[in-house]
């Protein structure tokens, strides 16, 4: 499908999906994206599902979408939605997904590309032995929880890891929620997830979750990048992008059928059956909300703790203490969330729940919600690439709030499933070809690497373009891998 023949283009790469596009539509589309993209899209059902989230009840101004959208699970990933929280609007697991808080931590240090090169292959060895990966539930993790320490993760979350030795206090400074969303309750998580979490905690997982040494490639504004401990070009950062396991997984699965169920009683009837929505004061949303934040909460946990054993791991292979090598925290952020906010709606502050399925905050300079040392330049924005190109530290901005609700991309996007990536690099040498780019990759298996491999993703220079030209943030930095493990 051409969807530049339906879609509206507004210029500055927005496009809007007209509300008569299909009867039942609430409120119009709205993607972020340019024509080429759009044409790369062919007869991918993401745009549909653009326009299917725009049936939620309680939806206000659009049914958003990324630069990096591609299908999911009810919301495209890339998807942004926000419903009024007093009146008729919703909550929908769909558009927070499976994998809650999944999300992005950035570390920077005092290192030179020039430094690291030298041991860059016993760094990613190191890395790859003391960071467990995979996907088994059993896991390599090392940390075992027993019933009652599962329960304190779960309301405590990445301070909890900190108490443990696992992390420096000022890495909650810089973490959104300071790693510890409110409200969360334990009881409102099953046995399951619980018994699947508590081996995984500490675990990078499978699929497209990372950890990568990267170096500063580019710096387009120095100035927001001091602020944030980026100097210079050739520094080496760190980016580790992972969430909450097996547990966040079955918490959605688990809510997903009372809330598909419970639904129909409150009479919602949306076009999809994986947009299953209640209402947010309702007895199953408020025990979703519950729900979530304690998901949330282990993701911060399992964050602090594998950025913990990445400080342990430079540590090991160049014999300096961690805080000698500068390995601070620049900021960690979700992209898989429901968020209660407070936004303007027509000039009145109105408090909404806004979805965000693979798309980050972007808040801006001034803004309460983050951290004090940025609010003269806006909320760090964390965009991973492939593990063959670039990624990018950018910075929210005031437009956001308005086209968004302070919101921007979370990464490149998939081009190709899982299952086509494999068989078009069929025969390929993936490893040995990112050592030619100089890149030092490690995974549990060929599968993983082909998988993950540059042509199954949108080129992220042009993703970050485009959320640069539409207002949603600005680039500040642009990081090259170095060396990557995967699950």
């Amino acid at each position: 499908m051409d969807w530049t023949t339906i879609l509206k283009d507004q210029g500055n790469c927005r496009w809007e999906l007209p509300k008569d596009y299909l009867a039942g539509m609430r409120v119009p589309g709205l993607v972020f994206t340019d024509e080429a993209m759009l044409r790369q899209m062919g007869d991918e059902q993401a745009i549909q599902q653009v326009a299917n989230v725009a049936f939620l009840p309680g939806i206000i101004g659009y049914s958003i979408a990324m630069p990096d959208i591609h299908w999911g699970y009810g919301f495209p990933i890339g998807g942004v939605a926000a419903t009024r929280v007093d009146g008729d609007g919703v909550v929908s697991p769909g558009g927070v997904g499976f994998d809650i808080n999944c999300g992005v931590r950035m570390l920077r240090t005092n290192l030179l590309e020039s430094d690291v090169r030298p041991k860059l292959r016993d760094l990613i060895a190191t890395l790859f032995r003391e960071v467990p990966t995979g996907v088994a539930e059993s896991g390599r993790g090392r940390i075992r929880l027993k019933p009652d320490e599962v329960n304190r993760v779960l309301v405590e979350g990445g301070p909890w890891a900190v108490k443990q030795g696992m992390g420096h206090a000022d890495d909650l400074e810089v973490t959104e929620e300071q790693g510890r969303i409110a409200d969360a309750d334990p009881d409102a998580v099953g046995e399951r997830p619980k018994k699947r979490g508590a081996p995984q905690l500490g675990t990078l997982g499978s699929g497209n979750h990372f950890l990568e040494v990267q170096a500063v490639d580019e710096i387009f504004d120095l100035d927001a990048a001091v602020v944030m401990g980026i100097r210079e070009v050739g520094q080496v950062t760190v980016m580790v992008h992972c969430g909450s396991r097996g547990l966040g997984h079955q918490v959605c699965t688990d809510y997903l059928k009372t809330i598909e169920r419970a639904g129909h009683t409150y009479g919602i009837e949306l076009p999809d059956r994986q947009l299953a929505s209640v209402p947010i004061a309702s007895d199953e949303g408020r025990g979703y909300f519950a729900a979530m934040r304690a998901a949330a909460n282990f993701a911060w946990a399992n964050r602090q703790a594998i950025a913990h054993w990445t400080r342990m791991s430079f540590e090991q292979v160049f014999r300096r203490s961690w805080e000698d090598m500068g390995i601070w925290q620049v900021y960690d952020v979700s992209h898989n969330m429901a968020k209660i906010e407070e936004h303007l709606v027509d000039g009145v502050k109105t408090r909404l729940c806004v979805h965000r399925k693979g798309a980050t905050r972007s808040f801006p300079p001034g803004s309460p919600d983050i951290p004090a040392r940025y609010r003269r330049i806006g909320q760090p924005v964390l965009i991973p690439g492939d593990m063959g190109r670039a990624s990018y530290l950018a910075v929210g901005v005031p437009s956001a709030m308005a086209l968004s609700w302070g919101s921007a991309c979370h990464g490149a996007g998939r081009l190709e499933s899982r299952t086509s990536a494999k068989k078009l690099l069929k025969g390929h040498d993936i490893k040995a070809e990112l050592e030619q780019q100089g890149i030092i990759a490690m995974a549990q298996g060929w599968a993983s690497l082909a998988e993950e491999a540059s042509l199954a993703y949108k080129d992220i220079a042009d993703v970050v373009r485009v959320c640069d030209t539409a207002g949603l943030c600005r680039r500040v930095a642009r990081l090259r891998p170095l060396g990557v493990i995967k699950g």
